[in-house]
């Protein structure tokens, strides 16, 4: 699979900028008694088990969060329980809707980002709506201000019909989105992709997909 990735310096300069403008209203706007205590913090990388949030997914989760600090994610959320509950649900099919990890900011205001997870027996179908940005990665990236979701084609030994293709969807979403998305747009869409990115590729990894099912080493951020 040929993955282009262009504009790549400027888009991620856009999303390095949101960044720095996110935690500094994020200072700002904390405090407090209900601020939660500084050694009960963790890095964005040591979220959902350690395993499914790269450093630059880490960035990215400070854009749609607008902070840098998160309460630990509960010990079931990590990527080796999620492909476990993957192998065990198929060949049966889910709706994309089951968890695979919560992540929440700690202080306040207290935001949530939920990844989700699902598996069907075809390629991804049905029409669009128009606020969706298609993106080449994987059988089907799909991209909005305040969602995305990877589709990928996953053939293992883990699967209990080795034969067969289990299409596999990860979804990253931040609950309680303003309807009108506050801040760059396009740096939310990058950040999402981002996030949905880093999950898959170590769900794909995690499940032993024949190569890596399809995804590219790094995010593809733009159509083309």
């Amino acid at each position: 699979m040929r993955t282009v990735i262009r504009r790549r310096s400027a888009r991620c300069g856009r999303l390095a900028a949101v960044v720095v403008g996110s935690l500094l209203l994020g200072a700002t706007g904390c405090g407090g008694d209900d601020e939660a205590p500084a050694d009960k913090d963790v890095a964005g990388t040591e979220l959902c088990g350690g395993k499914a949030v790269s450093a630059e997914a880490s960035k990215a989760l400070e854009v749609i969060a607008g902070s840098s600090r998160f309460e630990a994610s509960e010990e079931k959320y990590t990527v080796a329980q999620t492909a476990s509950d993957l192998v065990e649900t198929w060949p049966r099919t889910t709706v994309g809707r089951d968890i695979a990890c919560r992540i929440f900011t700690s202080g306040s205001p207290r935001v949530q980002i939920i990844i989700t997870w699902g598996v069907g027996d075809g390629p991804p179908t049905g029409a669009l709506g128009p606020r969706f940005t298609v993106l080449k990665m994987g059988e089907r990236t799909l991209v909005a201000a305040d969602k995305a979701s990877v589709h990928f084609a996953c053939r293992s030994d883990r699967l209990p019909t080795a034969r067969k293709t289990a299409h596999t969807l990860i979804g990253v979403e931040r609950w309680s989105m303003p309807k009108v998305p506050e801040g760059d747009v396009e740096a939310l869409k990058d950040a999402y992709v981002t996030v949905a990115h880093s999950f898959s590729q170590a769900m794909a990894k995690e499940l032993r997909c024949e190569k890596n099912g399809g995804l590219p080493v790094r995010p593809v951020l733009d159509p083309g």
